[in-house]
């Protein structure tokens, strides 16, 4: 089920691609898609969302205690393992080169980092289980939060990673040495 509010910058190609967290709602559930782009390569924003491991960029008044969320990577994000906490709320399902997937309670969440040129776009699918009744009012409550603040966090981890591709474009040597964090590094 789409509902308003259920789509933010996504277009109709990336609401259609499937994502690792299709399926894992089982039931009635309502999806929602948040995407932006971003000028930065795939690997410096990918590298950048791996930072949702330590917070949540998005009001940190509202979502992280009044705690800023830290604006320098924080070494050692980018190694993922499932079960890790993401946000305090989340546990990670999977991890991909560039995606990760989340659950907290009856929400399942991908995050996508695709090429765009010579940058990137970052894709977001939310499930949120529904149900009926009280379940399917509670859904429509949440659609309307996400949009609030993904649309923060999203903004503020694109402005984060432009900020980091210019840096590693202007050390000596420029281009995108130094732009990717290498591969992930499952552990075991």
């Amino acid at each position: 089920m789409n509902a308003p509010g259920s789509n933010w910058g996504a277009t109709a190609a990336e609401r259609a691609m499937p994502l690792p967290c299709d399926g894992l709602a089982g039931g009635p559930h309502v999806t929602c898609h948040r995407a932006i782009s971003v000028a930065a390569p795939v690997a410096v924003m990918f590298r950048r969302l791996c930072q949702l491991r330590v917070a949540p960029y998005s009001y940190d008044l509202l979502d992280n205690f009044g705690r800023r969320s830290p604006i320098e990577l924080t070494p050692g994000l980018d190694v993922l393992r499932p079960g890790q906490r993401f946000m305090r709320i989340f546990e990670l399902v999977s991890f991909g080169e560039t995606s990760f997937t989340l659950r907290a309670a009856r929400t399942f969440v991908t995050y996508a980092v695709l090429p765009e040129g010579d940058g990137s776009r970052i894709l977001v699918r939310v499930l949120f289980q529904s149900g009926t009744g009280l379940g399917r009012a509670l859904a429509q409550l949440l659609i309307a939060g996400d949009l609030v603040m993904m649309r923060k966090q999203l903004l503020t981890l694109r402005d984060l990673a432009e900020r980091d591709a210019v840096a590693v474009s202007s050390r000596p040597g420029g281009g995108s040495r130094g732009a990717s964090p290498g591969p992930l590094r499952p552990i075991a």
